[in-house]
């Protein structure tokens, strides 16, 4: 007797996994995802799915991880390119800030800064290189307008931990839908402050002196 031959069970390639749970966080948000629902999406059980990451932290943090690569790639290539550094600057802060409420990226972002409270030693770690990223990004970018004179001269580090806290900030309140904090409202508060604390005094001409009496 001729068996059928029993079909395998091979898993899809891991950025299809993650990239179905971005897109569930989107349409349905953080509750719309358990392991169950994200097995039927790609094709797999909930228990090999918890094989592949160990545990629904695991899985979200790689998400992020995934979703932050892509983000970094988009990052670079803006501060890499044309422009003066404050236009630069306005383009950084754009990618930064969330689309709006519930924006995926920033939900995800919320729910792994909570679940890490007690995170390991390891998914701390991973949590920071994402944030050091960003930060020396901005420190780099900085320095650079300081050294064509478009920004006046600061601690480069103190003024990117100052923006970036600025920004966490505002991007809560719009991935939560704080009525007020819409993401224009937002990118003109912080094309503000970057006015107020990056723009070089003005240099007074010598034609604007007055003439000793």
């Amino acid at each position: 007797m001729t068996r059928t031959p029993r079909r395998r069970n091979i898993a899809p390639p891991r950025e299809d996994v993650l990239a179905a749970v971005m897109a569930t966080v989107a349409e349905r948000g953080l509750d719309g995802l358990t392991m169950a629902g994200l097995g039927r999406e790609v094709q797999m059980s909930s228990g090999h799915l918890l094989y592949y990451f160990r545990t629904k932290d695991e899985l979200l943090l790689q998400t992020l991880e995934w979703s932050e690569a892509r983000l970094g790639a988009e990052r670079r290539a803006l501060l890499a390119g044309p422009g003066t550094a404050r236009e630069r600057l306005d383009a950084y802060i754009a990618l930064y800030v969330p689309d709006g409420h519930r924006d995926p990226h920033w939900t995800l972002w919320l729910e792994v800064w909570n679940r890490s409270q007690d995170a390991d030693d390891d998914a701390r770690a991973r949590q920071a290189a994402i944030e050091d990223a960003w930060h020396g990004d901005l420190t780099e970018l900085l320095a650079d307008g300081i050294a064509r004179g478009e920004f006046t001269t600061v601690d480069t580090d103190r003024a990117a931990t100052r923006l970036r806290a600025l920004m966490d900030g505002f991007s809560v309140h719009v991935t939560v839908g704080i009525p007020g904090t819409g993401r224009e409202r937002v990118l003109d508060e912080m094309r503000t402050y970057a006015d107020e604390t990056l723009t070089p005094p003005a240099v007074t001409r010598a034609t604007d002196v007055a003439p000793a009496s």
